[in-house]
This record gives C-alpha cells, structure tokens and sequence, in this order.
C-alpha cells in the first residue's frame, strides 16, 4: 500500500513539471508572433511612473519661452607713465635783403648790420595714471526664441521695462545660442550665448543725480585743457 501511494505521488510530481516546462520555452526557434516581448520599464518596476504631460520635455519652437541666467563681470587694470623732455635752439642771421625802386629788384644794403633772431625753448613733459575698473550685472530675464536657423542655433530676445514712480529701469537682450545649451529646466547662462548684446537704461532721480552734466561731457571728451 506504501509503495502504491509513492508511485502515485511520483506521478503527480513528474505530470506537474512537465507542465512547468512547456509554459517556460525560450526556443529561438519561436515565431515572432509567439515570442516573448522584451522588457520595458512599465512591465519590470515596480515604482515606475508616467510622468505628468507638463513635466515631459518638450521640443523647442519659436516663440517658446526659456530664462537667461545673466552674470557678467569683468575687471581691467592698467598704469600708465609717460615723460618727454626737449630742448630746441634758434640762430637765425638775415644776410642780404631786396629793394624794388620802381623799375626792377636790387640788393638792399644793411647799413645797421644783419638782423638777428636767437632763441631756446625748453619743454618738459610728465604724465602718470592708474586705471582700475570692476563691472558686474546679475539678473535672471524671460527671453522668447524669434528664430530658429537652418543649423538649429536659436535667436533670443528678451525686454524688460519697470517704472517705479519717477524711477524707470530698461533692460534689452539679444543673442544666439545653441538648441543643446538649453538645460532641462529651460535655462541658458550668458556664457553660452554668442553675439551677446545687453543694453540697460536707468532714469529718474537717482540718475539724475550722479548723471554729468552736457558741459562735463563735452569737457571728457575732447580736453581742451
């Protein structure tokens, strides 16, 4: 009675993973219809999410809009030192002279003696000068693509205009930039931005307050003295 309960248990294991087997065929002989799909995030993660249509990257078109990360600084150093000195004599002795006397030219005596001219001039010159200049400008600005070039290079432009009582700021941004310079958040630093131009205006009271003068401009300028 044992032995028959050991054959038929035998035989139930044995019918088992025969079934085990033909579930599991990985036969490269398989039709592509039959074949097993390969994996994919969705069919092996447990964690995998789709992400949100706003989230998705999308392909840059004209008029979308990105942010420029503006942050330029320079620094410039220069000295200067100049002298001149010069030293000049003059020695000049009138020898012979003309008269007209009213038919033709004739030498005319010099009965007080040849006329003279004698002098020096002396110049010196000396000029020192440091110049030492900083400039920094920090700020974030929308700008919107205008044009896309044949090559993919996008063409930005970018405003800003506030005016705060009698204080009025105006900010422009030009320049071209690579599509692959763009980061994932949609933001591009200056450096990467060539033919860069960055024009910023300041008015009001502040200005006018440390603005020079027509007169003081004039004077920069050409430095009559």
């Amino acid at each position: 009675m044992l032995l028959f309960v050991r054959i038929i248990t035998s035989l139930i294991l044995l019918a088992i993973c025969w079934a085990s087997a033909q579930g599991q065929d990985a036969s490269l002989f398989l039709e592509p219809s039959t074949a097993p799909q390969g994996l994919t995030p969705e069919s092996s993660s447990f964690i995998h999410r789709e992400l949100p249509p706003e989230a998705r990257p999308r392909t840059l078109q004209k008029n979308d809009i990105i942010t420029v990360v503006v942050d330029y600084r320079t620094r410039m150093l220069s000295e200067g030192d100049a002298e001149s000195r010069k030293t000049s004599s003059l020695l000049a002795v009138l020898t012979d002279w003309i008269r007209f006397d009213g038919k033709s030219v004739k030498a005319a005596p010099q009965n007080d003696g040849d006329p003279t001219i004698g002098g020096t001039y002396n110049s010196q010159y000396r000029a020192e000068s440091d110049v030492e200049l900083r400039d920094s400008l920090s700020f974030r600005i929308a700008a919107k693509i205008v044009d896309i070039r044949p090559n993919g290079n996008l063409v930005l432009e970018a405003h800003w205009d506030i005016q705060n009582n009698e204080e009025h700021w105006r900010i422009s941004l030009t320049g071209v930039t690579r599509r692959e310079a763009i980061q994932p958040d949609r933001s591009v630093t200056t450096d990467l931005i060539s033919e860069l131009r960055i024009k910023k205006e300041e008015m009001g009271q502040v200005r006018d307050g440390y603005a020079r003068g027509w007169f003081q401009r004039w004077y920069d300028r050409y430095k009559p003295f």
